[in-house]
């Protein structure tokens, strides 16, 4: 069961939380439309779907849950993030939040858009 951080996260509208990665990213050099590119493998939204529920103030657990087509190679992401190993994460939900965190936080780093979304050479 999630704690109460969580149940607050999720009920967030995805718009709220948006524009802090567009910040995150931005700040070291990177643009929006990478971070859109990240969600878009992530989650399998198109642009416009993305926009939509951005624009129709969707809340992080139905912009997660109602995920169009959730990128089988998600699971390659490991590592930690806010203490939290991605891998380990049982709580579903949780677990997709963190996925796009960590991808947040590789762009963030420098990281190339290739190895961020797992492309194999």
């Amino acid at each position: 069961m999630p704690n109460a951080v969580w149940l607050r996260y999720y009920k967030m509208p995805f718009a709220k939380v948006y524009p802090a990665y567009i910040a995150k990213a931005e700040k070291k050099g990177r643009t929006k439309a990478e971070i859109d590119e990240i969600i878009r493998w992530l989650t399998g939204y198109s642009q416009g779907e993305l926009e939509t529920a951005i624009a129709n103030g969707t809340e992080v657990q139905a912009f997660f849950e109602s995920a169009p087509r959730p990128n089988p190679a998600r699971t390659l992401i490991t590592g930690t993030i806010c203490g939290d190993r991605v891998q380990d994460i049982e709580e579903p939900l949780k677990r997709e939040c963190r996925y796009l965190d960590k991808l947040i936080d590789e762009l963030a780093k420098g990281k190339k858009m290739g190895k961020i979304l797992r492309e194999q050479p």
